[in-house]
């Protein structure tokens, strides 16, 4: 059987990918004529420094809205430019907070796989939901995954990739389901979130010199993003069945889809064993927990103001979620005899790092690329640009919040930092649509969405290559423009849904979050 396997998955090695149709077929083809990410961030960054000393040379600059300073460009081929490449290149790479969040939340979830828990949870979950509701479900998740930051990005995909092998789909299906979840719906969520802080906090710098002074708190969308939360699970799950799970059935892989639908269904006397010890370490853990976060003058709240938003808890949910996934993967492991001796857990880790070293020689030039980017000042020009050229059209009303998300969307696909790109568009925005009656919070909810929607089919989304990495474990056959086909339809539809929801929201002008609204009260 395992021989017949191997010649069939051989086979479609051989076979050419089944193509997409339409405008999707046209991307494809596009996109696969890329050369690899690590070449393509190699020409971007040649490209820069090429644009900074032209912008240099002919002293293009721009002023910062709200502050007033001039922002010049800055010549990164000039002797000042590469001194400071040759001594911030190590650092760039070092420093670069993506890697270490791969690193060590693949190293916690791959206990907890190579022990065998995390496979027997989602076979016992997927036998267990309806599929009506297991596919909204995890798009949900990785749509709330923002509250760790982008931990959520790590880890939905590689869970929800499983589950849907457990249910017999392509798991390269599960992969691009939750990388969309975790990336076009990054800023939405049930719960208060960093982003929601950090935003808020950006916009009530620019609100406090307003007449009269306000204050946008970072529940000023919650009810919108509850709502968005709810909406993109729907959406995703139609996307899912629609087009991404037939897109996905002729691509290389499902011979390990078979293996897993013929394995055994009933849990061995080791497996229930393990399980309850998992179950039990897993609520201590949990416990412990709850007593550092819950009580007022708990150790991971904020030491000065007592919130949990911001707070340690959340810049540490990281390790946390780490230990999360390897302590009962470590106790269910010694349970079910997949961990006979301590150093079984180090294979465990290490184990989960083999398929990782394209994507850490890949970071060293994606950390490059960003920090040229910046120190150029080309990310800041930019965006202060496509700001100046939206107030220059004139437009109000529902026009201009079409305009406002596409252009925040579209650069959302070269600059990555969702609150450096606000802290331009805010001083702008939010004093003019004042003007005209909008309230500070509901821009900011405009910029939300536009800032997330593009996230999945950027190939310079900092989490791409990972999941090219994850998929070519499967297909090695996949290029970006195949993998940018599969994503498109998630940010096309759920950026039309998210609008439709948008102008439900202006029509019958429900409350954005607590207490604040679409128009200024008066």
């Amino acid at each position: 059987m395992a021989k017949e396997s191997a010649e069939n998955n051989n086979q479609a090695q051989l076979q050419e990918v089944p193509p997409a149709k339409g405008f999707l077929r046209w991307v494809e083809i596009m996109g696969n004529k890329l050369p690899h990410p690590f070449w393509m961030f190699i020409w971007i960054c040649v490209l820069i420094v090429l644009i900074s000393a032209i912008t240099s040379y002919f002293q293009v600059k721009v002023t910062q809205p709200g502050t007033g300073l001039t922002i010049e460009a800055q010549n990164l081929a000039s002797g000042d430019g590469l001194r400071w490449f040759l001594q911030s290149l190590v650092t760039n790479f070092a420093h670069f907070a993506p890697l270490g969040l791969v690193l060590v939340m693949l190293m916690g979830v791959s206990i907890a796989e190579q022990t065998g828990l995390l496979t027997i949870i989602l076979r016992t979950i997927a036998f267990a939901t309806p599929k009506k509701i297991i596919f909204p479900v995890i798009f949900m998740i990785g749509a709330c995954g923002n509250i760790g930051s982008d931990a959520g990005v790590v880890v939905v995909p590689p869970i929800a990739a499983l589950i849907f092998m457990q249910m017999g789909y392509h798991p390269i299906a599960g992969l691009i389901a939750g990388y969309a979840g975790a990336t076009a719906g990054f800023t939405a969520n049930f719960f208060i979130a960093g982003t929601d802080v950090l935003l808020a906090g950006i916009s009530t710098e620019i609100t406090e010199n307003m007449t009269p002074p306000m204050e946008v708190s970072a529940t000023a969308n919650w009810y919108f993003m509850i709502a968005s939360t709810l909406m993109l699970g729907i959406g995703g799950a139609f996307i899912v069945k629609r087009f991404t799970i037939p897109r996905c059935a002729g691509f290389a892989g499902m011979d390990k889809v078979t293996a897993i639908a013929e394995g055994k269904k009933d849990l061995t006397s080791e497996e229930r064993k393990g399980l309850k010890r998992a179950g039990i370490s897993l609520l201590f853990y949990i416990i412990l927990i709850a007593l550092l976060v819950i009580p007022s003058n708990a150790p991971l709240r904020d030491p000065e103001t007592g919130s949990l938003v911001p707070s340690p808890f959340l810049r540490g949910l990281v390790p946390i979620l780490f230990f999360l996934f390897a302590i009962p993967g470590y106790f269910y492991g010694r349970a079910a005899g997949t961990i006979k001796k301590y150093d079984d857990l180090l294979k465990h880790m290490e184990h989960g790092m083999k398929g990782l070293s394209g994507y850490i020689v890949l970071m060293l030039v994606v950390a490059q690329f960003i920090h040229l980017f910046a120190w150029s000042k080309l990310d800041t020009i930019l965006a202060i640009k496509g700001a100046e050229f939206l107030q220059a059209t004139g437009l109000t009303g529902p026009l201009l919040f079409v305009m406002f998300m596409i252009i925040v969307a579209f650069l959302n696909i070269f600059l990555g930092s969702g609150s450096a790109k606000w802290a331009i568009f805010a001083p702008i925005f939010i004093p003019m649509l004042a003007q005209i009656g909008y309230s500070p919070g509901f821009v900011q909810l405009m910029y939300r969405v536009g800032d997330s929607i593009t996230n999945c089919i950027t190939p310079l989304y900092v989490y791409f290559p990972l999941l090219l990495g994850w998929i070519h474990q499967y297909d090695k056959r996949l290029g970006i423009g195949t993998i940018v086909s599969l994503l498109i339809p998630y940010a096309t539809i759920l950026f039309v849904m998210w609008t439709i929801l948008l102008f439900i929201w202006f029509a019958f002008n429900i409350p954005i979050g607590v207490g604040e609204f679409i128009y200024l009260v008066k």
